[in-house]
């Protein structure tokens, strides 16, 4: 099991920023800057892009949302 499957799964703690059934965005335990956070999908996959096209697109959305409200709370230099 990865450490990403651990995450969903509840096994590792995490400070989730938004989730729905299909996506998970957390927090860097290492973040590069303030508010670096990681945004994947609950289904397991070793290559993003061996996601189905609608997969892929649905991640894709999913994360334009977590960028935006993150805008809305922080002073973002870039996203």
């Amino acid at each position: 099991m990865t450490i990403f499957e651990r995450i969903v799964a509840g096994e590792i703690p995490s400070y989730k920023i938004l989730e729905d059934e299909q996506h998970l965005a957390f927090l860097d335990v290492y973040p590069l800057r303030r508010g670096h956070c990681l945004v994947i999908p609950k289904k397991a996959t070793d290559y993003i892009f061996d996601l189905e096209d609608a997969e892929f697109t649905s991640l894709q959305l999913f994360s334009k949302r977590v960028a935006e409200a993150m805008n809305k709370v922080m002073d973002c230099e870039r996203i």
